[in-house]
């Protein structure tokens, strides 16, 4: 995947995740809440590839 692919996948999970936590939170669902905070941490994650990707060329 290239840079932008990885950076906007990244913010979508990031998006998802956010929601999930709102929702979570708003409905005491304990497990939705970790759920979304495990998906925006995966969004952080790619964001980061994107960016490293985009430093070094795309050769990641």
């Amino acid at each position: 995947m290239g840079e932008l692919t990885d950076k906007a996948k990244g913010l979508a999970n990031e998006a998802i995740g956010n929601t999930k936590q709102a929702i979570g939170k708003a409905t005491n669902n304990d497990k939705l809440t970790a759920e979304g905070v495990v998906q925006e941490k995966k969004g952080e994650a790619q964001n980061l590839k994107g960016s490293v990707k985009g430093a070094l060329g795309d050769k990641v």
